[in-house]
């Protein structure tokens, strides 16, 4: 249970990381982009079927909070009773 939990964890700090990260232009072949993709290919698994199922309401991505707040209660879940 240890290692799911802290996987959990690991994985909504990602998702944050994309979150902060994707408010800074990053310009091609910087470090920053570099960061930027390896988030993107870290997350893209779980947000593009949520995309398929919830649509975008103007420029927010409801994908997005709805992932961030299933994995935080599970987590909560999960390390509750490690």
């Amino acid at each position: 249970m240890f290692l799911l939990c802290a996987f959990i964890t690991v994985y909504l700090v990602v998702l944050a990381a994309r979150a902060v990260l994707s408010w800074f232009p990053a310009r091609p072949g910087t470090a920053l982009s570099s960061i930027s993709a390896i988030l993107a290919d870290l997350t893209e698994p779980v947000l593009t079927p949520l995309r398929r199922i919830i649509p975008p309401v103007g420029m927010f991505d409801l994908s997005f909070m709805v992932a961030f707040f299933a994995l935080f209660i599970l987590r909560e879940i999960v390390c509750r009773q490690a």
